[in-house]
């Protein structure tokens, strides 16, 4: 039997055992056990309205409750005493089941850790004991322990609880695999690219917890409101027992002390207090089903007041994975043998720029004598004894190659030079993002302002990529400073501005803190973007910033929808409570009744 079913189990006893002492001394059995019951439904109550008193916190919603009831008691009210606890206990249950519903999502995240590793040797052990570099194996309905690369086999893997997409992917020797992952078909064999407290896993239970701990403005409001609301109610009960007796000294005293504990039990605050935090609680939680991590709540609140949004370039708007886009030889020389040419002397070269020529070119390369990197311009070789130039624009002014430069090519240039004579140029460029241009329209329509991409990429090529995806401004060529500057501009034009960065890469760090929001593409960004930013998107896909930015602005509709609801209900009792047309059973509807709507109302689907 686990805690959670003991400790219900031993609460529905006790609503049993009190309701029979009610339902006995309502059929007249014996008047004192109402205030049994009232015990059975009250103990707990008036023990932490005891205990926040001892600790300085006297004005709370156990204050408020025990004092009213005590007061009911004082003057007669028997029966309503102890069904201001029964409502005020089933109120209770009902938000410790919303709180529950709402935490689901978080243990589901947490419960990602794997217990243990197998080794390569048949051993097992805590992945906190395993080392970078480490073989271990991952069999059919294991969780990953840590990340890694795929060495051997081919499986079917659920990544749902890292990225919120349903369908299994597809993973094979050769892959990164993130710990957290589950195997789903076959034996993996992977080598450990970091340790335990690196890991994805890790990552996310820091951000989660980091979440937790920190509140959003309208959390922190709500709790300074609460210490200066409920001492000034609970003085004004004071005054409405107290002043009339005075003012009409042959008025009833009795119906004066009613009006003051109605006055009391519809004044708890309890409703808010419950009500704000869960609702940001369940948004924190709605966006972690969908591979979106949150570090705080005050994050999900800015995120949905945002107008402006500026974008890295690579890995966020584009793959980071070059290819081919262009091959433009001179009259004479055909494609073919231009991209055979580029692939001869790019054949030893490790840079993104060569594998993608010799990816393109597909086939074996032979035929090359000889290389020399030139750093910075680019490649020298002979092939078949004539010199091949490979390179930027720089390489080959350095040899008095004559050509024209293509300044508006929209990517890398690769210009080819054989025997000091030009013979052509190959742009390669980076991939854009399946999803980018969907994303970005689906911003705009969200009522996003303005879109601004900041690259350290060359400007013709980051106003290409901008004009494909409509992103409405562009600047390029931009150091990390710089990145920082262009967004203190965004803020000098419009001070009222919500600015959102998202990005992946070390450089994207001092931006990424600066902006309002900093967005890290989670699963590729780099630890430094990750730890800068303030929400992290665990896949690289864009979109994924759509769904977060419209939970966020529910969730903010649910908490003004709450906060609207309890004050209006709450003063429209007061006020009637104050002239005597609420009774004892109002306030239980204006308390309790209140408080479930809204928290029922809190853990409403956000996505």
């Amino acid at each position: 039997m686990g805690k959670l079913d003991l400790a219900l189990k031993l609460r529905l006893i006790r609503y049993v055992l009190g309701g029979t002492l009610y339902f006995a001394a309502l059929l007249g059995v014996c008047p004192w056990l109402f205030i049994a019951a009232y015990g059975v439904f009250g103990a707990d109550i008036l023990f932490k309205a005891v205990k926040s008193i001892r600790r300085g916190q006297v004005f709370n919603e156990h204050f408020l409750m025990s004092i009213a009831t005590i007061g009911a008691l004082y003057i007669g009210l028997y029966s309503e005493a102890v069904l201001v606890m029964v409502f005020f206990q089933v109120g209770e249950f009902f938000q410790d089941m919303a709180v529950g519903r709402s935490r689901q999502s978080i243990r589901e995240l947490m419960d990602l850790k794997a217990e243990y590793a197998n080794l390569s040797d048949g051993s097992q052990a805590c992945p906190s004991k395993v080392q970078i570099g480490d073989i271990i194996l991952v069999r059919p309905g294991e969780k990953v322990p840590l990340d890694g690369v795929i060495l051997e086999g081919r499986a079917q893997v659920d990544a749902s609880s890292l990225i919120g997409e349903a369908v299994p992917r597809t993973m094979e020797a050769g892959q990164e695999i993130l710990s957290g992952m589950v195997n789903l078909t076959a034996v993996l064999k992977v080598k450990v690219t970091a340790d335990f407290e690196n890991s994805t896993v890790t990552k996310i239970m820091e951000l989660v917890d980091s979440a937790a701990a920190k509140k959003s403005k309208t959390e922190r409001f709500i709790t300074q409101f609460s210490k200066v609301y409920t001492p000034i109610v609970t003085i004004s009960a004071l005054l409405l027992m107290f002043i009339p007796m005075l003012i009409f000294p042959g008025s009833y005293p009795h119906d004066w002390i009613l009006r003051a504990i109605v006055f009391l039990m519809i004044s708890c605050p309890c409703a808010l207090h419950l009500s704000v935090p869960l609702s940001f609680f369940s948004g924190v939680g709605a966006a972690s089903r969908m591979g979106v991590l949150v570090k705080g709540t005050t994050h999900l609140q800015t995120l949905a007041n945002i107008d402006t949004i500026a974008f890295d370039k690579t890995g966020t708007v584009t793959c980071g994975v070059f290819q081919v886009t262009k091959i433009a030889p001179i009259e004479g020389v055909t494609g073919d043998e231009l991209l055979k040419i580029a692939a001869q002397i790019e054949s030893n070269s490790n840079h993104p720029i060569a594998k993608s020529i010799i990816k393109e070119y597909g086939k074996p390369v032979s035929g090359l004598i000889k290389t020399e990197e030139i750093a910075g311009k680019g490649l020298r070789g002979e092939i078949d004894g004539v010199q091949i130039l490979a390179g930027n624009a720089k390489l080959l002014e350095t040899h008095d190659v004559d050509f024209a430069p293509d300044e508006s090519a929209a990517g890398s240039v690769v210009h080819i030079a054989r025997g000091g004579v030009y013979i052509g140029h190959i742009i390669i460029s980076d991939i854009i993002k399946e999803d980018s241009k969907e994303a970005i329209q689906a911003l705009k329509d969200l009522g996003i302002k303005k879109t601004v991409m900041l690259s350290g990429d060359r400007a013709c090529v980051v106003e290409s990529v901008a004009k494909k995806v409509d992103i409405d401004h562009a600047l390029g060529e931009l150091l990390p400073a710089d990145k920082v500057y262009a967004l203190e501009e965004i803020y000098a034009k419009n001070p009222n501005a919500k600015v959102a960065f998202i990005g992946d890469g070390i450089n994207d760090a001092p931006v990424l803190t600066r902006a309002d929001v900093g967005i890290a593409m989670g699963a590729i960004g780099s630890d430094a973007a990750i730890e800068a930013a303030d929400i992290a998107i665990m896949t690289d896909e864009l979109s994924k910033l759509v769904p977060a930015i419209h939970t966020a602005r529910k969730t903010m509709k649910i908490v003004r929808q709450n906060i609207i609801f309890v004050m209006l209900v709450k003063f429209a009792v007061l006020t009637l409570a104050v002239f005597g047309m609420a009774n004892i059973l109002w306030a239980v509807v204006a308390d309790s009744g209140v408080t479930l709507i809204a928290a029922l109302n809190s853990i409403r689907k956000k996505s």
